[in-house]
């Protein structure tokens, strides 16, 4: 739609010339891109159960000792349920502290960086990773050359774009032009060839990679915090599928000696605690990390959260808190397990069909790869035959054309029968 009906019938545009770096993105965003087929799907089969694999939206309940306390909270207004106290004049409550509240920030460094040396102050509590890198991507602003991993995450790239840091799209490769591509894939073991790998001022890097479930290893994140050094970039490493890692990998990017001085850390609440529609989330920025000239990052973050966020919701903090304490923190990691015995019960599913599934035992995503064919025609194919939802993994960049990404997002009862019907369509 590019213009509005006026109320002659005729026409109407503003002055008002569209933005054009939103332009130059390729497509609508992927996964409301995918909902829209599944709602189209949904019309065609009214009949049909359709189960998704696809976003990655967790399923169970919060544990009760987390979501009780959103509703009665002690430290925060002793004998008082919380939400409602809102409604009183002793309860009430309104700004917090932009960078979130200091038992919080205490908790996640005391959690996640214990014997890492990360400050609680270093930690600024937010809505969200997704969020968060968007305010990075601000912070940094259009100037900046990034390279990103090749699958990943597309709010990367689509950030970067609206940011001003990508050029226009290649039509062949599909690939943006000033965007360093590293590629991921299973003959490097999912991880770039740093020495092929030009130097940029950015590097995004996610793991547990969000698609493959690769969680790279000590000696892996070794070489990217060395290289980081040597060529003067920070890396912007995403941790928020840390807990799912079942192999002895790093949980943070801060295991690594010197990383303070090149890294950033965002992670979130949502695949820990299944925050996905609370809405909560962190990201570390050390005090060490310096610009050229060197004034310390941290102080612009801070500015830039202070003038673009006015914190998070302090019941989704009061949440976030209790899922930090010692029985809420086993709460929430029974629900991880669950999630992860999911993904042992679909990697198996593939495997018993002759499938190469990567990922699904240090993240709840598997990386499926059906040589030779087109991600979207077997996105389609499997939509059509089994009325089971994935995403195709073109969505994630070009080394993804040949896969599919499914995630162990759900409920036991629709992974198993998930599974059968995939066996029946490709056996």
């Amino acid at each position: 739609i590019t213009a509005q009906e006026n109320e002659n019938g005729k026409s109407y545009s503003t002055k008002v010339a569209r933005n054009p770096k939103m332009e130059r993105l390729r497509y609508n965003y992927l996964f409301p891109e995918i909902s829209a087929r599944e709602l189209q799907h949904v019309t065609e089969y009214p009949n049909a159960k359709v189960i998704s694999l696809g976003i990655g939206d967790t399923t169970e309940p919060l544990p009760d000792v987390v979501a009780s306390s959103m509703a009665n909270v002690s430290f925060v207004y002793s004998g008082s349920k919380y939400a409602h106290s809102l409604s009183t004049l002793k309860g009430y409550k309104g700004y917090g502290a932009e960078q979130g509240s200091k038992e919080l920030r205490k908790a996640i460094s005391e959690t996640f960086y214990k014997d890492m040396g990360i400050k609680d102050t270093e930690v600024f509590v937010s809505d969200g990773a997704q969020c968060d890198i968007s305010r990075l991507q601000l912070l940094f602003g259009s100037n900046m050359s990034i390279a990103v991993q090749d699958p990943i995450f597309p709010a990367y790239i689509d950030s970067s774009v609206i940011i001003g840091q990508a050029g226009d799209v290649e039509k062949e490769s599909g690939t943006y032009q000033n965007v360093e591509y590293m590629k991921c894939e299973p003959q490097n073991s999912f991880f770039p060839d740093l020495s092929k790998t030009a130097s940029t001022d950015i590097i995004f890097f996610c793991s547990p990679n969000n698609p493959s479930g690769h969680a790279a290893t000590y000696e892996q994140l070794e070489e990217l915090v060395q290289f980081a050094q040597e060529n003067g970039s920070i890396i912007v490493y995403d941790s928020a599928y840390a807990v799912y890692i079942t192999e002895d990998r790093p949980r943070s990017i801060y295991e690594i000696p010197g990383a303070k001085k090149v890294a950033i850390e965002v992670s979130s609440f949502s695949k820990i605690a299944g925050f996905t529609g609370v809405r909560l989330g962190w990201t570390v920025v050390p005090e060490e990390l310096l610009y050229a000239n060197g004034y310390p990052v941290i102080n612009d973050f801070n500015r830039i959260v202070c003038t673009c966020f006015n914190g998070a919701s302090r019941i989704a903090q009061a949440g976030g808190l209790a899922s930090l304490t010692s029985d809420g923190f086993k709460a929430v990691l029974s629900l991880v397990d669950y999630y992860k015995e999911n993904a042992e019960i679909l990697l198996e599913t593939f495997q018993s069909v002759g499938l190469r599934a990567y990922g699904g035992i240090n993240a709840p995503y598997l990386w499926v790869h059906f040589p030779g064919s087109n991600s979207w025609d077997v996105f389609n194919e499997i939509l059509e035959k089994t009325h089971i939802i994935t995403v195709p993994g073109s969505g994630f960049g070009p080394a993804g054309k040949e896969f599919i990404r499914v995630t162990a997002f759900g409920h036991r009862e629709n992974i198993l029968e998930a599974s059968n019907r995939l066996r029946n369509l490709l056996s």
